[in-house]
């Protein structure tokens, strides 16, 4: 890099070379020369704070590239996430100084300073909202995904047999537990990795791809080359490692809120994942604790209506776990489609009352079958339309 310092404020040029290769040259305005300490006395502390950058969806990387170290020449830290067309995310800048640089950059789309502790999960980020596919399944921006499964891989002839009324009623998505996390320690915790390995042939079987639950961080791993999607559950929401190791990769990623969490909490949780440059989050809304005994716990479709105008993440709602009643999962899928909902996530099993886990809340196939005919119906009159995997 080659560097002819201007004097007194004035703009120098700065040529950066990229391999060894000489790139055109661009302006850097340097920090103005330091004032004698009685002049530095007299004038206020510049403001600081965070600044984010929505980078132009024809926004040459290199000209990223060159802006994100044209910052750092300054002083000021500066990084690039992998969320939408692409964010410059500036953690403590001095807001005035770093705010004409990144509006006066012709790759720069849109400049703010965000006014809550979630930063890349702002709509402001993705207006539009984001896409989230699980194996071909789009969620998002009009697209409503149907998930089906039972809540454990209990054995080969249960899982395959699920697999199979989800296929025939319409579903898009498998979902299975292999590892669960149950209150009881003396419950069925699921089939560990013998289980993944009969999600992997209950796909093959029917060309669903599958999304199940992590429990751990060490779990990942072993997992990754296997499943299409990964699940947080409500009690690992606020799991840091684990966010930390799922944010690592590209996996999508089903994060569940949990039934005490707050919307900042939840988006929190998310932040975690998208911080990590996995971009691909889809939110649950799967009901919260409160006074009400008559339901397993208190679907939120309020919160989850005003997560989707919050982020532009997709958000999805589980009515099985929310209402723990299978005669209750059909309406209230009614009510998250006409509220806004990106999908939904429902429990089936091929016969409920032998499930070692959840099976009073399980639709049966037949119930399935009825539920995704009738969303099909309502989804073209609120402009939406069911997504189903591409199968050759």
């Amino acid at each position: 890099m080659n560097d002819r310092n201007g004097r007194n404020g004035t703009a120098s040029s700065v040529t950066f070379t990229f391999n060894g290769t000489l790139d055109t040259a661009v302006e850097v305005v340097p920090a103005p020369r330091a004032a004698s300490p009685r002049a530095a006395e007299a004038l206020p502390a510049a403001a600081r704070g965070p600044l984010l950058a929505v980078i132009a969806p024809d926004a040459p990387e290199r000209d990223i590239h060159m802006l994100v170290d044209g910052l750092r020449l300054r002083g000021i830290e500066a990084s690039v996430f992998d969320v939408g067309p692409g964010v410059v995310m500036l953690p403590d800048a001095p807001l005035a100084e770093a705010e004409a640089v990144l509006r006066a950059h012709p790759g720069i789309a849109h400049v703010g300073s965000p006014d809550s502790p979630y930063r890349l999960a702002r709509r402001e980020v993705v207006p539009e909202g984001s896409v989230v596919a699980i194996g071909g399944v789009a969620f998002g921006r009009g697209a409503f995904g149907v998930i089906a499964g039972p809540c454990a891989v209990e054995s080969r002839a249960q899982i395959l047999a699920a697999a199979r009324a989800v296929v025939e009623a319409g579903a898009g998505v498998l979902r299975g537990g292999a590892f669960k996390p149950r209150t009881s320690p003396y419950a069925f915790q699921g089939l560990g990795l013998p289980g993944i390995d009969l999600l992997v042939e209950a796909r093959a079987a029917t060309g669903l791809p599958f999304v199940t639950e992590v429990t751990d961080a060490s779990q990942v791993e072993a997992l990754y080359p296997h499943v299409d999607a990964f699940q947080v559950g409500a009690r690992n929401m606020q799991n840091y490692e684990l966010l930390k190791v799922i944010g690592d990769g590209d996996k999508p990623v089903l994060l569940k809120r949990g039934p005490s969490a707050t919307l900042e909490e939840w988006l929190l949780a998310a932040e975690y994942v998208l911080a990590g440059g996995n971009p691909r989050v889809i939110l649950c809304e799967r009901g919260i604790r409160t006074f009400n005994r008559g339901t397993r716990y208190t679907l939120d479709l309020a919160t989850m209506a005003l997560a989707r105008r919050e982020t532009h993440l997709p958000v999805i709602v589980d009515p099985s776990h929310a209402t723990g009643d299978p005669d209750l999962v059909l309406p209230m899928a009614r009510a998250a489609l006409a509220a806004g909902a990106d999908g939904v996530i429902v429990e089936v099993h091929p016969a409920p009352a032998e499930a070692l886990s959840d099976g009073a809340q399980a639709l049966v196939p037949a119930q399935l079958h009825a539920m995704v005919a009738e969303l099909e119906a309502l989804a073209p009159v609120l402009g939406r339309a069911l997504s189903r995997p591409h199968r050759a």
